[in-house]
């Protein structure tokens, strides 16, 4: 989605076969892309991403924070400090990392706009869930805070706050027996009436990546299928 609205695109996943892969398929349609693998729990693997980025097209413009991983369906009394502590390295402390990086890049060439992946979990909870709420309440926190250090500085930062979208990561859940008797109940908490598509979100973050949202700052956007209006 953001090769097509004209970005070129720096990819990064701990996972180098699938990166690689969307990278080329990118490239395949006549788009500008790269893949550097990074770890997103290590704090020198995003300065040096963000830094490869920069030598490679000369400055960063644009950031999307989307790295994350799933909650372990537990309670929270059940929960070990092993899966706390990777649930919030991944889906909280390093959004912290890439923002701060990210923005030290965008202050040098003059300003950008960053989104980062919350979750309709941002705003309300599920049972089972405690790590992944607070890692997404965190996000959605620390989107605003983000934006109102540097809105002012050319550096807008805002969030999107997807609900159940149907990605190979849902999909591997939806047949795992700990995981699929709860996406009945939460296919029927989408009163649009399905899960959504990843290039839905792609639009949104598209948007707000752009000029075209040059007003919005700090915003918690939820794109969920009405999720959260119920």
């Amino acid at each position: 989605m953001l090769a097509r609205a004209g970005a070129r695109l720096v990819l990064t996943d701990v996972a180098a076969e699938g990166g690689e892969a969307a990278a080329q398929a990118v490239r395949g349609e006549g788009g500008d892309a790269i893949f550097v693998a990074a770890d997103l729990a290590n704090e020198s693997d995003i300065a040096s991403l963000v830094d490869k980025a920069v030598a490679h097209y000369g400055r960063l413009d644009g950031a999307f924070n989307n790295a994350g991983v799933e909650q372990r369906n537990k309670p929270l009394d059940e929960l070990t400090l092993d899966e706390w502590n990777r649930a919030i390295a991944i889906d909280l402390t390093a959004v912290f990392l890439c923002i701060k990086y990210q923005v030290r890049a965008m202050l040098a060439s003059g300003g950008g706009a960053i989104v980062n992946t919350a979750s309709s979990l941002g705003q309300v909870a599920i049972p089972g869930a405690s790590e992944y709420v607070a890692a997404k309440h965190g996000v959605v926190g620390l989107t605003r805070a983000a934006g109102a250090d540097y809105g002012a500085r050319g550096v807008r930062v805002n969030a999107v706050l997807p609900g159940i979208i149907e990605t190979p990561m849902i999909a591997r859940l939806s047949s795992d027996p700990d995981f699929s008797a709860m996406f009945d109940t939460l296919r029927a908490r989408h009163p649009i009436g399905r899960f959504g598509a990843p290039s839905e979100i792609g639009e949104a973050v598209a948007w707000l990546l752009s000029d075209a949202a040059s007003f919005m700052n700090g915003a918690a956007v939820a794109v969920d299928g009405g999720y959260l209006s119920i």
